[in-house]
């Protein structure tokens, strides 16, 4: 009797362990890496079926040890995609989640007109030309300068 190993046994076990590691890894990146983990352990788990499907018809050409083998790797796939699906549905959540509070507040500052930082006062600059040294500078050239208010020294002492 030949004994074969059936086709997903090293494959489907490699995937289902790649997409653990990378997903516990990728949690750091706030799940924005958990759809590549998730698409190997499908893939897995898709070849890990069809090779029991396989042994499930013909067990006697199969070894019994690749059956659990792949037996194995079904179930590493399996909490694979469950893990790496949660990691991403909480990723597009949060993604949806503050990408709506940061549209409502820049749609409540439209609506308002409350742009404290971005705008832009014209009265609290002064543009001067000096007229001393105006041979040495080009037409194009201004010096801007900013008005400060004047402190009393004696008062900070």
């Amino acid at each position: 009797m030949n004994q074969n190993k059936l086709p997903a046994d090293p494959l489907s076990l490699i995937l289902g362990i790649l997409a653990l590691v990378i997903g516990i890894a990728g949690c750091c990146c706030y799940g924005i890496t958990a759809i590549v983990p998730l698409i190997l352990a499908i893939i897995g788990l898709i070849s890990a079926n069809k090779s029991l499907r396989e042994y499930d018809e013909n067990p006697e050409t199969y070894n019994v040890q690749t059956r659990s083998n792949v037996n194995t790797a079904r179930i590493i796939n399996i909490i694979a995609v469950v893990l790496n699906g949660l990691v991403l549905l909480l990723a597009l959540g949060m993604l949806a989640f503050y990408g709506t509070l940061m549209s409502t507040a820049i749609l409540d500052g439209i609506e308002n007109g409350d742009f404290e930082d971005d705008y832009y006062d014209e009265s609290e600059y002064e543009t001067t030309i000096e007229s001393e040294n105006s041979e040495n500078w080009d037409d194009d050239t201004y010096i801007i300068e900013q008005e400060v208010d004047s402190v009393n020294l004696d008062s900070i002492q």
